[in-house]
């Protein structure tokens, strides 16, 4: 299993049939520190020569943050009797004690030993017992919600009518027509119910697991989706059928009559901005507007693990991407990483019925504007405005924390890890101080926004200032969902929470700490900083 440096494996969790009795086993055989995988609230590095087994129920990633690429050998079991007597004497990650150390295995030179290889691994029809097992794990699984208790009845009589099928017709033919309809109707009547809206504990639909346990592979007539949820899907997170999760109860009604220039992505909004202006609050409080769909975080892996699209295969220029970047294939790739990420406030995927409405935030966006124009038809964007000695100052706590670094192994660079976007013209920096670093940071990023959202209709794009959106923060979000055409259905208080990327307690004066490295830099960029000051008047 290959990962190219500067990729990902985006956040997913393995829910088909395949995975619910098999283990991926990892051994890794070329990798480096700075390859992380996240698997719940948990993060290692799997370290080469070791052997990592994880739970693919919750939620996993892998982060390739350098150049170099990952390559780990992966073998999927149910596992036999010596892989059980090697996982009893295994240890979760964490510190070891001084009784416990990994058991390193030489290797041997005799014959290879026989393997065990499957040859049943799904049921032509699916026994009552194992049927019972996937219900009863699911609704363990299931967030609590007041329709549970009525889902629970309905699905215990689904179990009841099957085990009377089993007992009067087994695996024979001639009884699937009578196993089909009951699962037909007991489809239906859990829409009918709202499973579609349950949500499981790993952030997976209560109704997507069970399709893919039970309902699809209960029965292998080829009626169903059971071909594909026997098959191993990994880190695919296709949405599930359309009347797997119904349509928002509102929308609005300009927007579902309207004839679209993109019938997968309606009108999808990017917030722009430099970096550590306040773009991950304002992200998180509008990823909480009615039938808005997100995909949780920052795209720079998702955007750079497309071939192509990544600094290190573009000579390291910079995060810059143009129209022209953006050819069918790349476009094509992109559209469809995004779409399986999306997931609206209540961790649900778009239903597919209906052309989805996407926030996206990643600083890195800046540069992108007409490549992202480009990929996406009817792109909108959202300029976000902040006091740029708060910025700067911002930017310099970010560089010394070292919890933005971007590029560990940018070649030629002799200063700390590059953090933040990578802007053009970054070599002629190598050797600056860091005060001179951020505000070529900010310079550019700035100035390559304004001028390509100034090429734009007015109407396509809108600016908000940081500073007017903490002190009125519903009526600034309800200015941007007007103009987004997005319902807005929360009440904000006028303290919001610390956004996940925040350093140190907001305070507006903060940046003096750094006034000597900010402020003769800004005067050198005043006529740039009084145009983005203008910009953002409203």
């Amino acid at each position: 299993m290959r990962l190219s440096g500067q990729a990902e494996v985006k956040p997913h969790v393995d829910v088909n049939y395949y995975w619910r009795e098999r283990m991926r086993v990892h051994f890794p055989v070329l990798t480096t520190p700075s390859v992380r995988f996240q698997c719940g609230e948990g993060e290692v590095n799997m370290g080469e020569g070791e052997c990592w087994i994880f739970d693919t129920w919750r939620r996993h990633r892998v982060l390739n943050e350098g150049n170099h690429t990952r390559i780990h050998l992966v073998a999927d079991t149910v596992g036999g009797e010596g892989f059980w007597d090697l996982l009893n004497r295994a240890r979760p990650p964490g510190p070891r004690g001084a009784d416990w150390q990994p058991e390193r295995i030489a290797p041997s030179a005799g014959a290879p030993p026989a393997l065990d290889f499957e040859s049943v691994n799904a049921p032509v029809v699916m026994s009552p017992w194992e049927l019972r097992e996937h219900i009863v794990f699911l609704l363990g699984e299931a967030v609590p919600d007041p329709r549970l208790p009525a889902l629970q009845v309905a699905l215990l009589q689904f179990a009841r009518r099957w085990q009377a099928l089993w007992s009067c017709h087994g695996t024979d033919r001639e009884g699937w027509p009578r196993y089909r309809r009951l699962l037909d109707a007991t489809r239906a009547e859990l829409l009918a119910k709202g499973i579609g809206e349950i949500g499981l504990r790993n952030e997976v639909g209560l109704m997507q697991a069970l399709s893919a346990y039970v309902l699809d592979m209960a029965l292998s007539d080829g009626h169903s989706g059971d071909a594909a949820s026997r098959l191993d899907h990994h880190g695919a997170q296709a949405p599930p059928p359309a009347a797997a999760v119904p349509a928002p109860a509102t929308r609005v009604a300009t927007t579902a009559r309207r004839p679209l220039a993109d019938a997968v992505f309606e009108r999808p909004v990017f917030l722009v901005s430099p970096p550590r202006s306040g773009s991950t609050l304002l992200f998180e409080t509008l990823a909480q507007a009615e039938g808005v769909y997100t995909i949780g975080d920052e795209s720079h892996q998702l955007i750079e693990g497309v071939e192509g699209l990544a600094p290190s295969q573009r000579d390291h220029a910079s995060n810059r991407l143009l129209a022209e970047d953006a050819t069918v294939g790349v476009a094509t790739a992109l559209r469809s990483r995004f779409l399986a990420a999306l997931r609206d406030r209540s961790g649900r995927p778009p239903d597919g019925a209906h052309a989805v409405r996407m926030l996206e935030k990643t600083p890195k966006n800046a540069l992108r504007i007409p490549f992202l124009r480009a990929v996406f038809p009817e792109a909108r964007f959202i300029y976000l405005h902040r006091d740029p000695r708060q910025v700067l100052g911002s930017m310099i706590d970010g560089w010394e924390s070292g919890q933005f670094r971007m590029y560990p192994q940018l070649p030629g660079w002799t200063g700390p890890t590059w953090s933040f976007l990578l802007t053009p013209g970054w070599r002629e920096l190598i050797g600056a101080p860091l005060g001179e670093v951020v505000a070529r940071q900010w310079e550019a990023a700035t100035g390559c926004l304004l001028d390509d959202l100034e090429a734009l209709p007015d109407a396509h794009w809108i600016a908000i200032d940081h500073d007017r959106f903490l002190a009125d923060p519903q009526a600034e979000v309800a200015r941007l969902c007007q103009w987004a055409g997005w319902g807005w259905d929360r009440a904000l208080d006028g303290t919001l929470p610390l956004s996940r990327y925040t350093l140190t307690a907001p305070d507006p004066q903060k940046w003096r700490r750094h006034a000597d490295a900010i402020e003769p830099r800004l005067a050198g960029m005043r006529s740039l900083v009084e145009r983005a000051a203008r910009v953002a008047a409203y």
